[in-house]
């Protein structure tokens, strides 16, 4: 918990500066480049409490000097020199979440049985779009595989759940069977 307070503040921070001299897009643009790299030295390094400020800004000044701009480098010189590298990931996370809400984006989990052609996933997009929570918003897709869903869909927005799969079906189903009051209860 103490990590997401500090995270939400440091992400603040980066999102007000980036609003105020105009590079959202470009902090963003940083951002991913940071979090597109997958090397599993490079993230300990990062993240380690037992190394140095100082070291941890020379290697990123080394890896990422020339590919972000001097207010994402100057903002993780901070980071690293407050000792609060251990958020990295978190205050990449409430920034991008900052950037989806100013940019009036919403992410929208879908899970399917299986993996959906394109034609079916813009006529999903274009019913989810008719939908009072997401008027006026782009709707951002995280598709998931679940084979255990038989068939149909579970869509996430925020805190609400509609689950309109075939398992969900006779899930409802089995348990009308088993609660019948003129049945015996089935074990």
């Amino acid at each position: 918990m103490r990590q997401t307070k500090v995270a939400q503040r440091y992400a603040k921070a980066l999102f007000d500066l980036a609003l105020e001299t105009g590079k959202v897009e470009e902090v963003k643009n940083d951002l991913d480049t940071i979090n597109g790299v997958k090397h599993p030295e490079l993230q300990i390094l990062l993240i380690s409490p037992v190394i140095t400020g100082e070291k941890k800004t020379s290697v990123f000044e080394a890896v990422f000097a020339k590919h972000v701009q001097p207010l994402t480098t100057s903002f993780f010189k901070l980071v690293f020199m407050k000792g609060r590298s251990v958020a990295i990931k978190e205050i990449v996370s409430a920034f991008m979440n900052m950037y989806r809400t100013h940019k009036g984006i919403q992410v929208v989990e879908l899970t399917t049985a299986i993996p959906l052609s394109e034609e079916t996933r813009k006529s999903i997009k274009a019913i989810l779009q008719q939908n009072v929570m997401l008027l006026n918003k782009t709707i951002e897709l995280n598709e998931h595989v679940d084979a255990s869903l038989i068939g149909g869909m579970v869509v996430q927005v925020d805190d609400k759940l509609f689950d309109a799969t075939i398992r969900h079906d006779l899930q409802f189903i089995k348990r009308q069977f088993v609660k019948n009051m003129y049945v015996q209860e089935i074990r």
